[in-house]
């Protein structure tokens, strides 16, 4: 008799071996042939996710998808911003920067820096956000980490500072060659804790003088990625941290000729006298303080004719023997500080006008030199604009006026700052060095970023000194990847991503750096021109994460065991066009 084809169906099969069962999807066709039922097999489904398998048993037997009841979706994790750090790490070789062979360690320090990232806080809540039980994003699934302990974060912790000086010396070599430029600047953390050896009191730049704090230098080659970080006792001196970057650069990275760029409070003349300026293959770039650009002007050194063509000038001094200097005037810089000096004088006047009027007064009127000296010292101190004013103090009477020529002669300085550098001419151009010098703001960038803009570098959680270190170095490795990622999703954010078209239409190096007309128009419209939302980098990545991991659980039928596997939600456009500049999948 001739065959008869019958139905599709979906055939599993099950079988125990060892112990275990194992289950075969199948989908086979019947068919009639000489009054036989046969099986005809068309394809093994085995490889397929549960929940599709039933899906297509169910329709090839006519029957409407599961009901709502037989899907259950039991975490929902998210998952889009840990893809996208994860993808940025692997793809710039971060993982053999920390270590070539593969181990735990390594793994929890990666888990480290993307938890820094993506939600930075303390390590005890980084291990809550790690566990199966606890966990806040799909970081512990990715990286097979559910099961963490304390005790191996910690110990992987104390694992990446022991680590420090190889990695650094692998992005040394990776970013730095002879003569190349190196940017360095230090800031400072306060500290709320029990107190550690490198907790001290000391000049604090985030206004807490009655905390201790931590100060750490940073090294970044000159396009702003980090190279190296080193901690210090909250009480040393900018310019005291210099002659260990020094060691670092010739020894370390086995750099023969660099160019250290810092600003005026770092590299003063006496740590150039002391420690510089007889190394060989090292030259410096940095600025003079106020009171030597005085001294020049006094010396007829600096005059106004030096900017009737063009806003820098190169001249010599002999206070500066063998150096360059490099004056440079910028007038909207000029009218800001002429600004804020008229805005400082008014205010001060408003409070010395109260004290003349105490002094005046019917009733209990102020008397005494010393005690209208103190009322006067203390406004003069607040605003730092007494050189600016003359004042007689009686015993009964008090009045003040301003020194017109004292202001005049600081008047005639606005805008002004004068480079200073060792590199010979041949080597690096007027403009080409003050560039150089104003590229210290990528260095500002990092501290800005590494402080309070992402990365939040305090609280500062750590009692022992070398896990303050390493909590800084982590700091700063995860500011390396930020870096890139920037650089990637720039088309996505506040960023100009166009720097080159607004680099030509520059006028001069000494002015600010222009926005270029996409910059712009991403700025006014808040949008891209391809019509996507511009955003910071966190909220892009507070974006990216509301594509979340699910778990889900489906049962196949009545009796039959429930399946559980994990399913992304659906990218959005916005979401896809960053994976797409980063060159990842979710």
């Amino acid at each position: 008799m001739p065959r008869r084809n019958g139905p599709v169906h979906v055939a599993t099969t099950r079988r125990a071996y060892k112990g275990k069962v194992y289950e075969t999807h199948l989908l086979r066709r019947t068919y009639r042939e000489d009054g036989k039922v046969k099986h005809e097999t068309l394809g093994n489904l085995s490889h397929l996710p549960p929940d599709l398998i039933d899906t297509i048993r169910r329709r090839l037997r006519d029957e409407e998808p599961p009901a709502g009841g037989d899907w259950e979706i039991l975490r929902s994790l998210p998952h889009g911003h840990v893809a996208a750090v994860l993808a940025t790490i692997r793809d710039l070789g971060l993982e053999d920067l920390l270590f070539s062979r593969p181990s735990r360690e390594r793994t929890i320090a990666i888990a480290m820096i993307v938890a820094r990232i993506v939600d930075p806080r303390s390590k005890l809540a980084t291990i809550r956000g790690l566990k199966k039980e606890t966990a806040t994003t799909s970081l512990s699934l990715e990286l097979d980490l559910e099961d963490i302990t304390q005790k191996e974060l910690y110990r992987a912790f104390d694992w990446l500072l022991s680590r420090q000086q190889p990695i650094e010396k692998k992005l040394a070599k990776r970013h730095l060659k002879n003569g190349t430029l190196l940017l360095y600047d230090v800031s400072s953390s306060y500290y709320t804790g029990e107190k550690a050896n490198l907790v001290q009191f000391g000049y604090s730049r985030d206004g807490k003088r009655r905390f201790p704090q931590i100060v750490y230098g940073l090294l970044c080659e000159p396009e702003g990625r980090p190279i190296a970080v080193d901690v210090f006792e909250g009480n040393t001196s900018d310019p005291k941290t210099v002659c260990r970057q020094i060691e670092k650069i010739r020894k370390r990275f086995s750099i023969d000729r660099v160019v250290l760029v810092g600003d005026r409070g770092m590299i003063t003349t006496a740590r150039i006298d002391e420690e510089l300026r007889n190394v060989e293959g090292l030259d410096w770039i940095t600025a003079l303080r106020s009171g030597s650009i005085k001294k020049l002007a006094e010396q007829e050194i600096i005059q106004p004719s030096l900017f009737d063509e063009k806003d820098l000038a190169e001249v010599t001094s002999d206070d500066f023997p063998g150096e360059r200097l490099i004056v440079c005037r910028n007038p909207l810089l000029a009218d800001r500080r002429a600004h804020k000096r008229e805005e400082l004088l008014r205010a001060t006047e408003e409070k010395l006008d109260k004290i003349v009027a105490a002094t005046t007064r019917k009733q209990r009127p102020l008397r005494g030199k010393g005690k209208i000296g103190v009322r006067v010292g203390k406004v003069l101190n607040r605003h730092k604009v007494g050189k600016h004013f003359t004042l007689e103090i009686g015993g009964k009477s008090f009045s003040y006026s301003r020194n017109e020529a004292k202001i005049a002669e600081e008047a005639a300085l606005d805008g002004i700052y004068v480079v200073r550098t060792s590199v010979e001419p041949e080597s690096l151009s007027s403009e080409t060095t003050v560039r150089a010098y104003k590229s210290l703001a990528k260095v500002e960038r990092a501290f800005r970023s590494l402080k309070t803009v992402d990365l939040h570098i305090r609280p500062i959680f750590h009692r022992l000194d070398d896990r303050i270190r390493a909590h800084v170095f982590l700091c700063m490795l995860a500011y390396y990847v930020e870096w890139h990622m920037r650089e990637r999703l720039s088309p996505l954010l506040f960023e100009d991503d166009d720097r080159e078209a607004a680099e030509r239409t520059r006028r001069s190096i000494v002015a600010p750096a222009p926005r270029s007309a996409k910059a712009r128009r991403k700025d006014a419209k808040k949008e891209t021109d391809d019509g996507y939302a511009v955003e910071s980098f966190q909220t892009l990545l507070a974006n990216l994460a509301t594509l979340a991991k699910n778990r889900v659980r489906i049962r196949g039928g009545s009796g039959e065991s429930a399946h559980e596997f994990y399913l992304l939600t659906r990218a959005t456009e916005q979401q896809q066009h960053a994976f797409d500049l980063l060159d990842a999948k979710p």
